[in-house]
């Protein structure tokens, strides 16, 4: 009895040891203009991941999310763009549309990637990762609606999810950037 629960207890710790098997940073995705983008060349600084849309009730978000960019961009933080046509259909265009339409209506020059799908059969790897426990060692956190926020610290760990409805310059958002 005593040595059954001694191997329960040792598996149960290798388990949590290994829950994590990747970071952010073992993920190569494909920028909007088709470059591939090695996440790893953001190893030492936070990011703010987002999924956006161009015809969505919280796209005005892209206006702060270009400020936080503008303020605390550079080498100990950015974010990252992954447009998504997962809700109601509210990023339509191609990537060639949404770039224009994101440097036109709110002069984004925080790094924009293909579009992609973040949830259902057909989901990123990287979101999977973003979003599965299993994978990320830390929670599960399905994407409910455009605009959800996943912040990844300088190491690549996966440091907090803030929903839909919060706004990029939110305390929140903004205290962890600068911790």
């Amino acid at each position: 009895m005593k040595s059954g629960i001694y191997v329960l207890v040792l598996l149960c710790a290798t388990l949590v040891l290994h829950a994590q098997t990747s970071t952010f940073h073992d993920y190569t995705v494909i920028s909007i203009d088709g470059q591939e983008y090695p996440l790893a060349q953001l190893k030492g600084k936070k990011v703010l991941v987002v999924n956006v849309a161009s015809r969505c009730g919280l796209t005005p978000q892209y206006e702060q999310l270009q400020a936080l960019y503008e303020t605390y961009g550079g080498d100990d933080f950015t974010i990252i763009g992954f447009p998504a046509n997962n809700f109601r259909e509210q990023e339509p265009g191609t990537n060639e549309e949404i770039a224009e339409f994101c440097k036109l209506n709110y002069g984004v020059t925080f790094p924009l990637m293909e579009k992609i799908s973040v949830q259902g059969e057909d989901m990123a790897p990287v979101y999977q990762w973003l979003t599965q426990k299993g994978l990320n060692g830390k929670e599960d956190a399905p994407v409910t609606w455009n605009f959800q926020k996943f912040m990844i610290d300088e190491n690549g760990n996966w440091a907090g999810v803030a929903e839909p409805r919060t706004k990029p310059d939110a305390e929140e958002i903004v205290r962890w950037i600068e911790e």
